[in-house]
C-alpha cells in the first residue's frame, strides 16, 4: 500500500509554492472531501440497487426509523431530511405515484396530514438500507474496530457545531 496520496501531493505542492501558509487542515478536510465523493457515488449505487434514487432513500429512511406505522407529517420529514416545504411537496406526490407512501388525515387532528409506508415503500427502504450498510462496511474494511470507533469519535466531535 502506498504510503502517500493525493492529498499529500497536492499539499506538498502547495508547500513549495507558498511556504507561507499552514496547509495542516487541507491533510484531513481534503481527505474527507475526497471520502465523501466515494461515499456519495456507493451510496447512489446502493440505493440503485434497491431501485430507489438518494432522495426517495431519504424519505423512506425517516419513515422506517420512526417504527412502526411508519408513518410522519409532512412537517416532521422536513425536519429530518432538511429540504424545503415545496420540494417535500413534490418528493411526496412522487413517492405516492410509485406506491411507496400514502397520505391519509391524522386522526388526532382531522385538518393533518400523515404520510404512510406502504408495504412496498417498506421493502425498497429495507433493501437499500441492507445494500447501504455492505457498502459502506467495504469503505472501511481497512481499518480495524477500534479504529473505526475512533474515528467516528473524532468525527463526532468535529460535527457537533454544525448538527
Amino acid at each position: 500500500m502506498p504510503s502517500n496520496d493525493e492529498v499529500d501531493r497536492i499539499v506538498d505542492a502547495w508547500g513549495r509554492e507558498r511556504p507561507d501558509l499552514d496547509f495542516s487542515p487541507l491533510q484531513v478536510l481534503s481527505r474527507v472531501g475526497r471520502l465523501a465523493k466515494h461515499l456519495d457515488r456507493e451510496r447512489r449505487s446502493a440505493f440503485s440497487r434497491a431501485g430507489l434514487e438518494s432522495w426517495e432513500f431519504d424519505v423512506l429512511s425517516a419513515l422506517r426509523r420512526a417504527g412502526a406505522p411508519y408513518q410522519l407529517s409532512p412537517k416532521q420529514l422536513l425536519q429530518q431530511t432538511l429540504v424545503s416545504s415545496g420540494t417535500m411537496t413534490n418528493r411526496i406526490d412522487r413517492l405516492v405515484d410509485v406506491g411507496l407512501v400514502t397520505r391519509q388525515t391524522d386522526p388526532r387532528d382531522g385538518r393533518g396530514v400523515l404520510v404512510v409506508m406502504t408495504p412496498a415503500g417498506l421493502d425498497q427502504v429495507d433493501a437499500a438500507i441492507t445494500q447501504l450498510v455492505d457498502a459502506e462496511a467495504d469503505l472501511l474494511d481497512t481499518l480495524s474496530a477500534t479504529d473505526q470507533d475512533r474515528l467516528a469519535g473524532l468525527l463526532r466531535k468535529l460535527s457537533l457545531d454544525y448538527d
